[in-house]
């Protein structure tokens, strides 16, 4: 397994967050991480990525104890969070190079490029950061995460604020993660984002996990649906991507 957990607890003060949380994410592909604000799930990534110690319980990513382990972790892991973390007056090749050059790798700049090619980021590659669209960012804050190829990667709720164009790309971004090999452990509130991108899923709710599985087992657990001509009518997400030219979400 990629990521275990087990009876992981935390609380701030009076405030129990993580209640007894059981969880194991299989290596390659997506795993979404779904629930509402408040549900707990950044502070199960928070812990995992050893920014937090548990209260009780244990967990290991990549067979590293996150508690005794940490240096290990964070040598197999990039985690990007809500908000994109780029230097604003750094242009989109800076930010990459300077990562490269903290994490010591050779020909920084060779590093940079190559990911900016990668992420479609090339012709921006030589402006500011600040002068990018939020999805362009969130490009940018991946490939900056994706430096010294970690081989599992954490998505806190990667596409919270982005416009629909935005969020489309970003799951492009995923997708390619994913087919590279790379296991993604993506935290949301969105159904459609884990239903479009998630081969597994667990829910989060009042930090515990009501229950995990592929997205047919978790369909299941409804009534058959009942079958009905209903003429399907476009939502406002269609109209908008198909009139700024934009595909639609698959």
């Amino acid at each position: 397994m990629a990521i275990t957990v087990a009876g992981i607890e935390k609380s701030f003060g009076e405030l129990a967050v993580l209640k007894g949380v059981d969880l194991e994410v299989e290596q390659g592909g997506i795993f979404a991480l779904l629930g509402s604000n408040g549900a707990g799930k950044t502070t199960l990534v928070r812990i995992l990525s050893t920014l937090l110690r548990p209260d009780a319980g244990t967990a290991t990513v990549a067979g590293n104890d996150v508690v005794s382990d940490g240096q290990a972790v964070r040598e197999a892991i990039s985690l990007t969070g809500q908000f994109a973390a780029v230097d604003e007056v750094l242009t989109g090749r800076e930010n990459l190079a300077l990562v490269a050059r903290l994490r010591h790798l050779p020909d920084p700049g060779r590093v940079a490029d190559e990911l900016l090619a990668r992420f479609s980021l090339t012709e921006a590659g030589g402006r500011r950061a600040g002068t990018y669209s939020g999805g362009m960012r969130r490009r940018l804050d991946i490939a900056m995460s994706l430096i010294g190829e970690p081989p599992i990667i954490f998505l806190d709720e990667p596409t919270t604020g982005l416009d629909p164009e935005a969020r489309i790309e970003v799951w492009d971004t995923v997708r390619e993660l994913a087919g590279r090999g790379a296991t993604i452990l993506l935290t949301t509130q969105y159904l459609d984002e884990a239903e479009q991108l998630a081969d597994r899923i667990a829910i989060l709710h009042e930090g515990r996990i009501l229950v995990h599985g592929t997205l047919a087992d978790l369909k299941a657990l409804m009534p058959p649906a009942k079958v009905e001509y209903i003429e399907k009518q476009p939502s406002l997400e269609d109209v908008f991507l198909r009139l700024v030219g934009k595909k639609e979400a698959a």
